[in-house]
């Protein structure tokens, strides 16, 4: 398989799989947490992909000082989840009114990791007019390699390290996905990571919607990263 292909799959375990940091940290967690989040680097070819993009919408962001939201947001996840109602998930229009409670204003360049476009989405994309996702800001000669490939690894890839990049990471969705995001984050001192919430007012402070992993320091990437 990787001399077809030049991937490598690795499954590993580790026992704070939740990713939450243990009361005692012990030389094992110190060495999982450099293995998890310390070690690992992208093939020169997806690195290159995701360079591009990372220019791209910083380009776009040239009203906001070159920086991008990431916002983990897929419409087959939040299908999946029921997330109407449910405080684990935030749809849409629910991200839109959060972001904009929030102070991020119209010129706010968003990256979702949904690959592609859809209509249920436009209800970001009227508060939020320059959101984008993959396919419209991946190199159109890596789109067939990246994008139209029917195995979806490659994207995951592709969008943990877009969030990892983007100088505030939003977790549409509540998850391991997140979890690892923050802890990658978290290890390259990005620490801007705003957990969505319904709020009641016109508006509210950023700081008070941090995620808890940063806040409180309990993610297991503070077993090794200060």
């Amino acid at each position: 398989m990787f001399r077809s292909k030049g991937n490598i799959r690795l499954a590993t375990y580790f026992p704070s799989v939740n990713m939450k940091k243990t009361k005692e940290n012990s030389n094992i967690d110190s060495i999982a947490c450099l293995g998890m989040f310390g070690t690992l680097e992208l093939q020169p070819e997806v690195n290159g992909v995701v360079e591009s993009m990372v220019e791209r919408l910083k380009t776009l962001s040239r009203k906001s000082n070159g920086q991008f939201i990431a916002v983990d947001l897929r419409v087959d996840m939040l299908e999946k989840k029921g997330c109407q109602g449910n405080s684990a998930c935030y749809g849409p229009q629910e991200i839109a009114m959060f972001l904009r409670k929030i102070g991020f204003n119209k010129d706010t360049t968003i990256y979702l990791t949904q690959s592609r476009w859809d209509n249920s989405l436009d209800a970001l994309k009227d508060l939020f007019p320059r959101t984008y996702t993959k396919e419209s800001i991946m190199p159109m000669d890596k789109k067939a390699r990246f994008l139209d490939m029917e195995n979806s690894e490659v994207e995951k890839v592709i969008d943990f390290y877009m969030c990892s990049e983007s100088d505030v990471f939003v977790p549409a969705i509540s998850g391991l996905f997140y979890a690892n995001v923050a802890g990658k984050r978290i290890a390259s001192g990005k620490t801007q990571i705003l957990v969505p919430a319904h709020i009641s007012g016109s508006s509210a402070s950023s700081t008070d919607y941090v995620s808890h992993y940063v806040s409180k320091k309990n993610h297991f990437a503070y077993s090794c990263f200060c």
